[in-house]
């Protein structure tokens, strides 16, 4: 199915659907540990406006065409908790995304004045929209997803690049772009740590 914003694929990409150098992406599971809960659905923005949206139906992640957009070296990959999305794409995909930029990282290290670093909480200061939240628990797995369950997983990457434009900003004005960079170039270990059971253990600790 498709709108003016949303474009719903079926266990891939549309053969010819690029996204330029800058790609958002987010994921929705059935719940939060990867090893149980399995992934869904994959949205991805060019920050135009649109949203294209890939579901799974459990049995079948080949997904060459998304798969190949993961690991291009060339496109940078915009997430919002970016540890969770690229630890159940791995899981699932058996791609880890590369290169990474993670605007929840990006926040705690310059919008020190709030502990308010969820996604409606970003979007709502730095791009200006609201987030309606009502479909965050809801069957991810349904054959059919909703009108209101795309226009849900839409939102979640339609302001990505707004949000990062405005971080980028903050970042190099703190003197912190080095530093969140490092943080995002550790965050493929950080994944497969988790993926490990090493998730709630600090093996950085005494």
């Amino acid at each position: 199915m498709s709108n003016n914003k949303i474009t719903l694929h079926k266990g891939d990409l549309a053969e010819g659907v690029a996204f330029g150098d800058s790609v958002a992406i987010d994921s929705e599971t059935l719940g939060l540990n990867p090893h149980r809960d399995r992934l869904c659905l994959v949205q991805l923005s060019a920050g135009d406006g649109t949203a294209h949206l890939v579901q799974f139906d459990g049995s079948n992640y080949d997904a060459p065409r998304l798969k190949a957009i993961l690991e291009d070296a060339s496109v940078l990959k915009i997430f919002h908790f970016a540890r969770f999305d690229i630890a159940v794409m791995h899981k699932y995909l058996g791609v880890l995304a590369t290169p990474i930029y993670c605007t929840k990282i990006a926040s705690k290290l310059v919008r020190t004045y709030t502990d308010r670093h969820g996604l409606k909480d970003v979007v709502s200061e730095l791009a200006g929209m609201e987030l309606s939240k009502q479909q965050q628990s809801s069957d991810w797995a349904a054959t059919e997803l909703s009108e209101h369950q795309l226009a849900y997983a839409a939102s979640d990457v339609l302001y990505l690049h707004t949000v990062k434009r405005r971080l980028d900003l903050m970042l190099e004005r703190e003197g912190r772009t080095q530093l969140a960079q490092r943080a995002f170039d550790f965050l493929a270990t950080r994944a497969e740590l988790d993926l490990k059971g090493f998730g709630d253990i600090d093996i950085f600790s005494h």
